[in-house]
């Protein structure tokens, strides 16, 4: 199948998420920017809440009208090389909990969970959405790829939840998430580990769908929705019945995040500082040199 990719600019100036209409493929590319830290800042959830507006209209009305051309995959993936997403804004949450500020931080966790049961249902759709990872992905950013239908990753691809290192647990969705694919002991296991995991240890367990060597995640993306083109009444089929099995609601997603605030409401200084430890080291270790407004829209757009 011949690709014919077709550049849609970026819907009310994006600045954190690039998306790409890919026709040949009935598919939609949703990358990932991040202009400082590669974690879930405000500024990405309301991109990533506007691409989503634009995706499942768009996937809706072909639907709808049974357009045999309609959207029918979403492919999350990010622009940064070695990273896929860091997590959630932990300088924000030391923030809100110093302040007591519950509000903010359960509204920033409500946000995060309508993203994510979105993917997680395909819009409530015949829809398959996808999260090709391709480099290191902690906490949120691993609650995202898993809250893709399919989860594709290439070999040096690390995932990993820190959040017990400093008295929290991953709240958006983790378990539920986890507990869908594989057994929920071992759900709970790789949870609290704290251990990062690698893409191989993660197929072996049940987490991913498809492990590739490095620079063939796009291929393998390609491969998988041919394969799955060609039986597409089959794979929607089944996907009804694993539904059926072990619906998941709002309601259970909702219910995480207000134990999540509770126990983030009651983190020590201890447990602040250790989490301001973990910034300062994705500080320096990710965040580029500050570059004006004209350098990065130069950079990204051209």
């Amino acid at each position: 199948m011949k690709q014919q990719k077709i550049k849609v600019a970026n819907p009310r100036g994006l600045t954190h998420v690039d998306v790409e209409f890919d026709p040949a493929y009935h598919a939609v590319w949703a990358r990932l920017n991040f202009p400082d830290r590669p974690c879930i800042s405000t500024g990405l959830i309301r991109d990533l809440q506007q691409v989503q507006t634009l995706v499942s209209s768009t996937a809706r009305k072909g639907y709808e009208s049974d357009d045999p051309n309609r959207l029918r995959y979403q492919i999350l993936s990010s622009s940064l090389p070695g990273v896929f997403c860091l997590g959630g804004d932990l300088e924000l949450f030391i923030q809100l909990i110093r302040e007591t500020d519950r509000a903010r931080l359960a509204a920033y966790a409500k946000d995060c969970i309508d993203i994510l049961y979105a993917s997680f249902s395909g819009y409530g759709l015949p829809f398959t959405t996808i999260a090709l990872v391709q480099g290191e992905t902690l906490g949120g950013g691993f609650e995202a790829a898993l809250a893709a239908n399919v989860l594709i990753d290439e070999k040096s691809a690390k995932f990993g939840f820190p959040e017990t290192v400093f008295g929290m647990f991953p709240g958006m969705g983790a378990f539920s998430f986890l507990a869908r694919r594989i057994a929920p002991a071992i759900a709970k296991r790789i949870i609290a580990s704290g251990k990062v995991y690698t893409a191989d240890e993660l197929f072996e367990l049940g987490v991913v769908d498809k492990v590739v060597s490095d620079g063939k995640g796009v291929e393998a993306v390609h491969e998988f929705i041919r394969h799955q083109q060609v039986r597409s009444t089959g794979f929607e089929g089944l996907e009804r019945v694993v539904e059926q099995f072990n619906p998941l609601s709002y309601n259970e997603l909702m219910d995480v995040v207000n134990i999540w605030v509770e126990t983030a409401m009651q983190l020590s200084e201890k447990n602040l500082r250790l989490m301001e430890y973990l910034v300062n080291a994705q500080n320096k270790r990710w965040t580029p040199p500050r570059r004006s407004a004209r350098e990065f829209r130069q950079a990204n757009f051209g």
